[in-house]
């Protein structure tokens, strides 16, 4: 378990600011301690500092995790989010889109969000900017990036991507 180099920290961080923008200050600078980020394994956890010092003790070989995985750096050097990280993006997502019951279970199952299964969404969100989804009761689901901006979502016909699917490439409009 090593702290992150600058470049590592340069992309885990602006991932990040795509979902949660200037709040991932929020995220180290915390009321109830100090946390950071931590690589192990090429898997990016945050942890308490105050956790990280009593797991100092432990070999490297042995130590399986740490903390919360928020990510994974891939063989080409790029940083994935990884859906562990939701806990953390939710509380201070900058743009959210909340599911109809009827679209939740699509979205959950891989596939993405039509305009006809969205319920709201957040003023002025724009193209390609990364969304928090949430059910109808405020339950965080999953994250991914917008295939309009706020305005293009109330145009389109209700069979348009809104919203690319979790674990894929951010949707690119069709027309």
């Amino acid at each position: 378990m090593r702290p992150l180099t600058e470049e590592e920290v340069k992309k885990v961080f602006e991932k990040l600011a795509k979902y949660i923008g200037e709040n991932v200050k929020l995220l180290v600078d915390r009321p109830d301690g100090s946390y950071c980020f931590r690589l192990h394994k090429d898997r990016v956890y945050y942890v308490s500092e105050e956790l990280m010092k009593k797991a100092s003790n432990v070999q490297r070989k042995n130590l399986l995790s740490l903390g919360s995985c928020v990510g994974k750096f891939t063989k080409s050097g790029k940083f994935h989010l990884l859906i562990t990280a939701l806990d953390y993006l939710a509380p201070y997502a900058k743009y959210k889109m909340w599911l109809k019951p009827n679209a939740e279970q699509t979205f959950l199952y891989g596939n993405h969000v039509l305009k006809s299964g969205l319920s709201r969404v957040t003023e002025n969100v724009p193209q390609y900017q990364g969304v928090v989804i949430y059910s109808m009761s405020d339950m965080p689901l999953g994250f991914g990036g917008s295939s309009q901006d706020h305005p293009g979502v109330q145009t389109r016909r209700p069979q348009h991507h809104c919203s690319a699917a979790p674990g894929r490439h951010w949707g690119v409009p069709q027309d």
